[in-house]
């Protein structure tokens, strides 16, 4: 199996291109440019038949067949992998800014919450846009939202910090601190 070269420099971009496939673990990738690769260069000027060049990219026959065809009618343009479109999303761009407008002001008195958890978010989602996810669902929105569910918990809006700093001088049974000092132990129990 031989393949004629489209460009001059196909060769070179497709070495290249092996090693970058190669350093980022697209091995599907590296496996159909080695496909290429082996059917354009051979193997010490003598040709590889596809079951040679299957057997050492380490796939079938038919998917040498595939990507050979594949590059003989489109060049290196064919065989260079695609982004997949994937699912949509279930909001549409405006009700994304529309939560992140509402997600930005904070809880709401009506949400009985002093901070905004998943689950809040997936019932205000569903409750003003009329769109249901699931828990792990509502957290990739909040991850596509650039939103990040590390953030240090909120101080609750009656939180003194005058009493409990005065709580935590007073609190005899907190640890490391005692109303008197304890003895120390021995081993034996003494």
């Amino acid at each position: 199996m031989r393949i004629e070269w489209k460009s001059p420099t196909d060769r070179d971009q497709v070495v290249a291109r092996v090693a970058k496939a190669a350093r980022q673990r697209k091995t599907l990738q590296r496996d159909r440019l080695r496909v290429v690769l082996l059917a354009g260069d051979g193997e010490e000027d003598r040709e590889l038949f596809r079951e040679q060049i299957a057997e050492r990219v380490g796939r079938s026959r038919q998917f040498v067949d595939q990507w050979v065809t594949r590059y003989r009618k489109g060049g290196l343009g064919a065989i260079a992998a695609k982004k997949q479109p994937g699912r949509s999303p279930k909001l549409t761009p405006e009700q994304d800014e529309r939560l992140k407008a509402r997600l930005d002001a904070g809880p709401l008195r009506s949400d009985s919450v002093c901070t905004l958890r998943g689950r809040d978010v997936r019932r205000i989602v569903e409750a003003e846009f009329g769109v249901v996810y699931t828990v792990g669902g509502i957290y990739d929105v909040l991850r596509r939202l650039g939103y990040s569910s590390l953030k240090p918990r909120p101080r609750h809006r009656k939180n003194d910090p005058v009493q409990a700093a005065q709580f935590e001088r007073q609190a005899p049974f907190l640890r490391g601190r005692s109303s008197e000092p304890t003895p120390a132990r021995r081993c034996d129990g003494s």
